[in-house]
Formats: structure tokens, sequence, C-alpha cells
């Protein structure tokens, strides 16, 4: 009997924190997630292009990381929810915030946008996962939140 050499990958999960204690951010309302939000959206297309970009939370509301992992067209940005909920998985996140920009201004969600929030609400919900608000900023410094009006 031949003995076969299998080969297969080893996948390990591995958490770095850089940051500890005062140094670390703490969501408390959506102002304060559009504050840290719109840090990390690149100023030069705010009104190009839209992006999603996802914040990482723990159970104490402290942001653990971000996810820039999305970018599409004028009118719209395509996500992959099993992306997003991989990286909450490995960051040992608890809680999320998702957001995009809407390069025209418009601050009114699309049907689109209830809809992204409705799935990964309900996919994050399987692991424990709470979606805490999806927040659309625009290039005029303002911001909806979903949260804020009802919508979560």
């Amino acid at each position: 009997m031949n003995k076969k050499n299998n080969t297969v990958r080893e996948i390990r999960l591995q958490y770095k924190s850089k940051l500890m204690g005062a140094d670390e951010t703490i969501i408390t309302s959506a102002e304060k997630a559009y504050e840290v939000l719109k840090e990390h959206y690149d100023q030069d297309y705010l009104a190009i292009r839209e992006e999603i970009i996802v914040l990482y939370l723990n159970n104490a509301n402290k942001v653990l990381g971000v996810y820039k992992g999305f970018s599409g067209g004028i009118t719209a940005a395509v996500a992959d929810i099993r992306l997003i909920l991989a990286v909450a998985l490995k960051g040992l996140s608890t809680g999320i915030i998702i957001s995009h920009n809407h390069p025209s201004g418009q601050l009114k969600p699309s049907e689109a946008d209830k809809q992204l929030t409705k799935q990964l609400k309900e996919a994050g919900e399987l692991f424990g996962i709470k979606v805490l608000d999806h927040v659309i900023i625009t290039p005029y410094d303002t911001y909806f939140s979903f949260a804020d009006e009802g919508l979560m």
C-alpha cells in the first residue's frame, strides 16, 4: 500500500493590538462613528466613487479596527457580506458599523442600502455579531445614520 503525502494549508488566527487603554477610540454615538469613519475615506474620491468602510468593535464599543475592502463606481459599490463577517470573526468583534459614501450628496438611503443592512444584520446574528449602525457619508460634511433614524 502506497502512503500518500497530503499537503494541507495551516490556518492560523492571530490578533495583535497596538493600542492599549486610553488610546482606544470608543463609539458612543452616530456622530462619533461619523467622525472616525470620515478619517478613513479618501477625501479626493469622496465625490467621485462609492466606497464601503466597516468599523469593528468589541463589546464595550471600542474600535478594534477598520476594513476598507470595497470600492465601486459613481453610483454603487458591492459589499461581500462573507468578507465583512470573516474580518469580524477573525478580529473577535462583537459589533460592526458599516458605512458608505454617496458621491451625489444625497442622504436618503437607497433600497439597496436598506437591503444590505438587513442582510448583514441577519447574517451577523448567526454569529453573535451586532450590526449597530449603517452610516452614509456625503462630500458635504453631512451624514445619515440608520440607527438615529430608527431603521436598525
